[in-house]
C-alpha cells in the first residue's frame, strides 16, 4: 500500500483550508478525550456514538435515549478505535483534502465532507441491518475526498512511501496511488475480508465522492485535470 506524504497541487481559490484542518482537528481532540478514559472510556464512546445498524434502524433501542436513533450516522465518522485507524485516515485527510476544499470553498466543502459520511454509513447499513457492531471511523468520509481528487487532479503528482522503498518518496500520479487503494478495498470485498474493517463503507465514500465532486465543485474547476 502506498503511503501519501505530500502532493504537488497548490491551492488556487481559497486562502487556508480551514475547513479541511478544522476537520483534522476536532477529529484528533475527539480521539484524545476518548483515550484518555481509557479502554472504557472508548467503548463507551463508540456504543453511545458509533453508528450501530439495529439502533439506526430503530430495531434496537440506543443506549442513550437522548439521542434520536440516527445521530450515529454523523457522529461515528469522529471517532477511532487506534491510534493507527486514526493516523492513517488523517494522513489521507491532510494530503487530499485541502484541494478539494480549494476546489468547492469551504461551506460547500463541509457539506460534501459530510454527506460522503453519511452515505457511506448508509452503504454499510445497508449490507449489515441487523449488526450490533458500532462502526467507527473518517474512512468513509475521507474515501469521498479521495474519489473526489481522483475525479479532479488525476495527474498531479502525489508523494508516497510504500512497504518496499522506504529511503526517499516516490512521485506517482494520483491516479495510480489513489486508484491502487481503491483496488485494494474492492479486492478485500471480492474475497470477502472478514477482518473488522467496513470495506463496503470505504467504497459508498468513494463512489459518492466521485459522483457529488460534479455537483459540489466551483464552475470553473475542470474534471479530470482539464
Amino acid at each position: 500500500m502506498f503511503l501519501p506524504l505530500y502532493d504537488s497541487n497548490k491551492i488556487a481559490h481559497i486562502e487556508f483550508p480551514f475547513v479541511n484542518y478544522g476537520l483534522l482537528g476536532v477529529t484528533v481532540l475527539v480521539f484524545l478525550l476518548q483515550v484518555a478514559g481509557g479502554p472504557e472510556g472508548l467503548y463507551q464512546a463508540h456504543i453511545t456514538y458509533g453508528m450501530i445498524p439495529v439502533v439506526v434502524t430503530g430495531s434496537v433501542d440506543g443506549p442513550a435515549a437522548w439521542l434520536p436513533d440516527q445521530t450515529g450516522l454523523l457522529t461515528y465518522m469522529f471517532l477511532h478505535a487506534d491510534w493507527l485507524h486514526i493516523l492513517t485516515n488523517m494522513l489521507f485527510l491532510w494530503v487530499f483534502g485541502d484541494n478539494v476544499e480549494d476546489a468547492m470553498g469551504h461551506a460547500r466543502y463541509l457539506v460534501f465532507y459530510l454527506l460522503c459520511g453519511v452515505v457511506s454509513g448508509l452503504a454499510h447499513l445497508w449490507l449489515n441491518l441487523e449488526s450490533y457492531g458500532p462502526l467507527v471511523g473518517a474512512s468513509g468520509a475521507v474515501a469521498g475526498v479521495i474519489g473526489a481528487y481522483l475525479v479532479l487532479y488525476p495527474r498531479v503528482r502525489v508523494f508516497v512511501l510504500n512497504r518496499l522503498i522506504i529511503t526517499f518518496p516516490l512521485a506517482l500520479p494520483a491516479w495510480a496511488v489513489l486508484g491502487a487503494w481503491i483496488g485494494m478495498q474492492l479486492f478485500y470485498v471480492a474475497v470477502g475480508g472478514e477482518d473488522g474493517v467496513a470495506w463496503w463503507a470505504h467504497i459508498g465514500g468513494v463512489a459518492a465522492g466521485a459522483l457529488l465532486v460534479v455537483v459540489f465543485k466551483r464552475r470553473e474547476v475542470p474534471v479530470w485535470g482539464g
